[in-house]
């Protein structure tokens, strides 16, 4: 891959791991924990964090906007992770998560110039993202958007991750600017993402078999997002018939091609931001990422193998 395409993914890249730190790091349980939130597995406080900036939702707007999860899944979690804990106190606590963790990582390089030029650089690019959310994200199934990438966006539908983030207060500290920025680039890209797969008839389960058979990352990984066994097995079915699936689970070329178009629409939905900064800056950016980027990669803390599959795409 070259061109835009290229350098939007690769900002992508550098960002999504400076994120991911709060669904992971020890300081973020700890929090959750403080919350209220059982913290012997994970998904308890990753519904609570990630959810918070929509407010009080229930289930059935989790699902919407996250895409992936099984609906039984998240009905155990949301609404009721609400009455553990309110919207406004969860958020507080990820910001306080976050700075735990980035110091642990990070050392005394968050009160730098280099922290301070790196978040003023990613802020500029999450408000023009801001500006630039995707029109619509589409439930479980929107009527007319089988055909094709064409009809990604469907209109009249609530807005996404993207935008309930860019919606909040900015912190005051750079190293939580920056991770506040990188999380309303990688929920924007999301958004963008959600569109694609649903112009592509792609709905949640199908999106994840899709996924898996393109070698993302294995199936079992994926297991993580709550289907059962006969849900990922009719998806499989479903896919085969539109001839996107082989009869061993791997992609066809049909498929491979299909799931490439996916990945070139969400580069193209995620570009504007990195557009809004212009090259110099996206290029001062990555160069200030690289060393922050290291440490997160270099700490352990994230999966080697994960759903998003980073370096797999």
């Amino acid at each position: 891959m070259t061109g835009e395409p290229a350098r939007v993914r690769q900002m992508w890249h550098l960002l999504e791991p400076l994120h991911a730190v709060l669904y992971y790091a020890p300081a973020a349980f700890e929090e959750a924990a403080a919350l209220g939130y059982d913290t012997e597995e994970r998904w308890a406080s990753y519904f609570a964090w990630r959810a918070a900036p929509l407010g009080a939702v229930g289930a059935a707007e989790v699902v919407r906007t996250f895409h992936s999860f099984a609906p039984a899944m998240v009905d155990g979690y949301v609404p009721d992770g609400w009455v553990t804990a309110a919207p406004d106190a969860v958020l507080a606590a990820r910001l306080r998560a976050v700075d735990r963790s980035y110091r642990a990582l990070f050392g005394d390089r968050v009160e730098g110039p280099e922290f301070a030029e790196a978040a003023a650089l990613a802020r500029r690019a999450a408000e023009a993202a801001g500006r630039d959310a995707p029109g619509g994200l589409g439930v479980a199934k929107v009527p007319g958007v089988l055909g094709g990438l064409g009809a990604a966006k469907a209109p009249g539908v609530l807005g996404g991750l993207g935008a309930a983030n860019s919606a909040l207060p900015w912190p005051d500290a750079p190293h939580l600017t920056l991770w506040q920025a990188a999380t309303v680039l990688r929920e924007h890209r999301g958004d963008g993402h959600i569109a694609a797969l649903i112009g592509a008839g792609l709905y949640p389960v199908e999106a994840l078999v899709s996924f898996a058979a393109v070698g993302a990352a294995a199936p079992a990984v994926f297991a993580s997002r709550g289907w059962s066994a006969d849900e990922w097995g009719a998806a499989r079915r479903r896919l085969q018939e539109r001839g996107l699936l082989a009869a061993d689970g791997t992609a066809t070329d049909a498929g491979r091609e299909l799931r490439a178009k996916v990945e070139l629409r969400t580069d193209e939905e995620a570009a504007a931001p990195w557009r809004a900064l212009g090259e110099a800056g996206r290029e001062r950016l990555v160069e200030l990422l690289g060393e922050p980027w290291l440490a997160v990669i270099g700490s352990g803390l994230l999966p080697s193998e994960n759903t998003l599959g980073i370096g797999k795409v």
